[in-house]
């Protein structure tokens, strides 16, 4: 078996990235090879990874297997020590075509010090193979130290992409015909911080909705409510062409786990962030990250959390047992037993899929705009799964009316012609 195969593990950044080193591959004429983008979010991620790299040597045995990404930059002696990997990159070698050239650098570590970066920009893709949305990079790395994250070591300090590169990308992806784009990043709502005049993101979303015109739809990744500027807001209630749909890092909805994790916001301004929002756009989903068992956490502690699901009505939930990062000062604190942990993350995710098929049962008897992703399946406007009566083209974006739900998604018919 020859051929390049990509295996991706974590965040949408890396699945952007991936697509950054499949074009990059291709051009340097890399062949045999499984490259593994590896993610450090937890625990549970690493073990994939690993399992993923001994799964590819047995597969393709002859291949040379290349291991990258963030568990990959933050430890490159554990991964290279496997004796399956032929090689480790670090975050920023890996979206450099020359890392994949004939004369490509052989030594079995080539990871850099990541802090050291001071931009984001240069490594962009015109599009997704088979896919109905695309992922454009706006940002990359942390300035944040939250106590259970250890990813500011594998993505560096924050760094911005300038206007001129996102607007360049943003009209090569519309021009393919790709109707939906994403923006993405480490820490979005950071955006401008590092380059001239300090834009924010949404005087810099603003800007590139006004420059390019044949954007039909526009979705943000992951943001921070502590971040959100004034014109983020104005956006939210003026743009049509922003989906009603964000999804919120909170972690969680106690005010002493939050001042541990070491978060800048509290469960107050979490409420108000989303009641501010709703009120501008009534119709929004909300989805949100949460931690469960995070150390120190009591029972008391832990409804907190589990009541802000209704009170931020929210309808998406990303749910996390608590994953001690070692290095983290987080892993330092008295730990909650495992068991538990898990526990309260079953509790989460039930109240996560009662409150999605209440938002569902909003949205019966609407007509939605589905982007299609594969034959009779798409997302709607607001994110959510819809299962279509019969198959449409993939990227096409078509009317459905939606007359029930079921196991998680919306459930509609077909109106009229899907636009290509």
């Amino acid at each position: 078996m020859s051929g390049v195969e990509i295996i991706t593990f974590g965040c949408r950044l890396n699945a952007y990235e991936s697509e950054v080193m499949r074009a990059n591959a291709g051009v340097s004429g890399l062949d045999n090879a499984v490259i593994v983008n590896t993610c450090a979010v937890t625990a549970e991620a690493e073990r994939q990874a690993r399992q993923a790299i001994r799964r590819a040597r047995r597969e393709r045995p002859d291949a040379r297997i290349i291991v990258t990404g963030c568990a990959a930059q933050i430890d490159p002696q554990g991964y290279a020590a496997l004796p399956e990997v032929d090689q480790v990159l670090g975050n920023a070698e890996k979206l450099r075509a020359a890392a994949f050239s004939p004369g490509r650098d052989e030594r079995r570590i080539v990871v850099d010090d990541i802090m050291r970066l001071k931009e984001s920009a240069g490594h962009f893709i015109e599009g997704f193979d088979g896919r109905a949305r695309a992922f454009l990079q706006v940002q990359q790395g942390c300035e944040h130290r939250c106590t259970f994250c250890i990813i500011p070591y594998g993505r560096g300090n924050s760094r911005s992409v300038p206007l001129g590169l996102i607007v360049e990308q943003a009209r090569k992806l519309a021009a393919s015909g790709v109707p939906e784009i994403v923006l993405t990043g480490v820490d979005i709502t950071s955006y401008g911080a590092d380059l001239p005049g300090r834009p924010s993101l949404g005087e810099t979303v603003r800007r590139l909705l006004a420059l390019v015109p044949e954007i039909r739809r526009l979705r943000l990744s992951s943001i921070d409510p502590a971040e959100a500027d004034a014109a983020l807001f104005r956006l939210i209630a003026e743009e049509p062409r922003l989906m009603p749909h964000l999804h919120l890092s909170l972690q969680s909805g106690d005010d002493m786990i939050l001042k541990r994790m070491k978060r800048r916001h509290s469960r107050a301004g979490a409420v108000e962030f989303c009641n501010r929002v709703r009120r501008l756009r009534p119709d929004v989903a909300f989805g949100a990250d949460l931690i469960a068992g995070f150390p120190t956490e009591d029972e008391a502690m832990f409804a907190n959390t589990l009541s802000l699901v209704d009170e931020c009505d929210l309808a998406m939930l990303h749910v996390f047992p608590y994953s001690a990062r070692r290095g983290t000062p987080a892993a330092r604190m008295p730990q909650v037993p495992v068991a538990l942990r898990k526990e309260r993350a079953r509790r989460l995710r039930e109240a996560g899929t009662a409150a999605l098929d209440r938002f569902l049962a909003t949205r019966v008897g609407t007509t939605a705009e589905v982007v299609v992703e594969d034959g009779r399946m798409g997302r709607s406007e607001h994110y959510a799964a819809v299962e279509l009566d019969r198959p449409a083209p993939q990227g096409a974006v078509a009317s459905a009316r939606i007359d029930a739900f079921r196991n998680g998604r919306l459930v509609g018919r077909l109106i009229g012609r899907p636009a290509a």
